[in-house]
């Protein structure tokens, strides 16, 4: 029998591209919701960020432990019940009266639930199917959140000026739903489950011992190793500016920047899909850059470039799409995640490519943690100051940092020894 000429590979990456689409309008809602949710029950921006600040929060610190529960009790399970979680999270909103029901449900309940997906599947999947094009992979799983958010935004911000803010949770906790019997169905656990080898590899290739032992202990024990190593630190702390750049401070909060500008909610919200469209060319370049060049270059060009940005945004945000809006759209959308690919290439080399998934959990849990920060520091720095210009200033001055920390990874490896960890 001829085998087929479509590595099984590529079908696992279908299937989790298609679930991280779905997965980036859960991220995409509680930007969405600010406006909706002050006027609908009178309560302040910072009120209802410490909602958003925890789900973020939770966002990261669930990933180390999903990443080592889908190594013991494999991935379909843990992605269903996640969003299982997120279903039953987002439905149970509509019937919301005060903020701490907020935190309670889309703070704690959808946070656990995103997290426990979060990029660590993309890593994982990316890790055990493919030797060759593994960059380029691990750049298109991260654009699929970029995708979904040029799906959903728009479409949740109209449907939220048009029929209230309860048709977004609905319309959430419908498509968590949806894609549940599409992992039950299609994802296979890994290339060995079917007697394949993972994408490009050579023939003599053998399968890294598995982890084994509970869950937790995987994930403290990696920890505890990891906290030794300098270059993890250094991919902590990078990772957390990250973090408080994109989602927690953009993602967040442009959207209630532009309107306290002047600026319609379904044109920002348009603005910041359109990021999501520039985010998609610029994780896939990355992760094709990556697979060729010393992923620390690519970093300290990321970063530096995402601080000047930061630190241009105050003067040009404006009621009406302005050309200098639309650069900065463009261009911060093609350096969103575009650091991705090039860190989880890098956190193999912290303990090895057995754990690279798991490190890059607890790597990703300072991303969330630095989101969190800005998702609730800058909503309280807009209700002291008035405005989000000092925010976007501490921004860029922290990526300025992190470009220039970045170069001291991996001191004394070489471009091809990183590569082939």
């Amino acid at each position: 029998m001829k085998r087929s000429k479509l590595h099984p590979a590529w079908i696992a990456v279908g299937i989790t591209w298609l679930t991280l689409v779905a997965s980036a309008g859960y991220r995409s809602a509680p930007s969405v919701l600010i406006v909706p949710l002050e006027e609908a029950f009178g309560w302040s921006r910072d009120q209802i960020s410490l909602a958003i600040s925890v789900n973020i929060l939770l966002y990261g610190l669930t990933a180390p432990f999903a990443a080592a529960l889908m190594e013991r009790f494999t991935v379909r399970k843990v992605v269903m019940s996640a969003l299982a979680a997120v279903s039953l999270g987002a439905f149970a909103t509509v019937h919301m009266t005060q903020p701490w029901h907020l935190v309670l449900l889309w703070g704690v309940v959808v946070g656990v639930g995103t997290g426990s997906m979060a990029l660590v599947f993309a890593a994982t999947v990316a890790n055990r199917w493919f030797m060759k094009r593994r960059g380029l992979v691990t750049g298109a799983l991260t654009a699929a959140a970029a995708t979904g958010q040029l799906i959903f935004l728009p479409a949740l911000t109209s449907l939220a000026l048009d029929h209230g803010w309860q048709s977004v949770s609905i319309t959430i906790g419908i498509g968590a739903a949806v894609v549940i019997p599409l992992i039950w169905w299609g994802l296979k656990e890994s290339p060995q489950a079917i007697g394949q080898k993972p994408y490009g590899a050579p023939e003599d290739w053998v399968a890294p011992e598995a982890l084994k032992g509970n869950a937790a202990r995987i994930a403290i024990d990696s920890l505890k190793r990891a906290s030794k190593v300098k270059d993890f630190w250094l991919l902590f702390g990078t990772f957390f500016v990250c973090g408080l750049t994109t989602n927690g401070l953009i993602g967040t909060h442009f959207i209630p920047a532009a309107h306290d500008h002047g600026m319609h909610e379904v044109l920002a919200a348009s603005l910041l899909a359109l990021i999501g469209v520039f985010d998609v060319v610029g994780t896939l370049a990355s992760g094709y850059l990556t697979d060729r060049y010393d992923p620390r270059k690519l970093l300290l060009f990321y970063y530096g470039f995402r601080g000047l940005s930061l630190l241009l945004l105050p003067s040009i945000l404006f009621a009406t799409l302005h050309p200098s809006t639309l650069v900065f759209v463009i261009f911060y959308g093609l350096d969103w995640v575009a650091t991705v690919p090039p860190t989880i290439a890098l956190c193999r080399t912290v303990l090895g490519p057995q754990y690279g998934a798991v490190i890059y959990g607890w790597v990703f849990t300072g991303h969330q943690i630095g989101a969190s920060v800005a998702a609730l520091g800058a909503a309280v720095l807009r209700v002291k100051l008035g405005d989000y210009a000092l925010s976007f200033y501490l921004g860029g001055i922290m990526s300025l940092l992190a470009a220039a920390a970045v170069i001291f990874i991996a001191r004394g490896k070489s471009f091809n020894e990183i590569k082939n960890i």
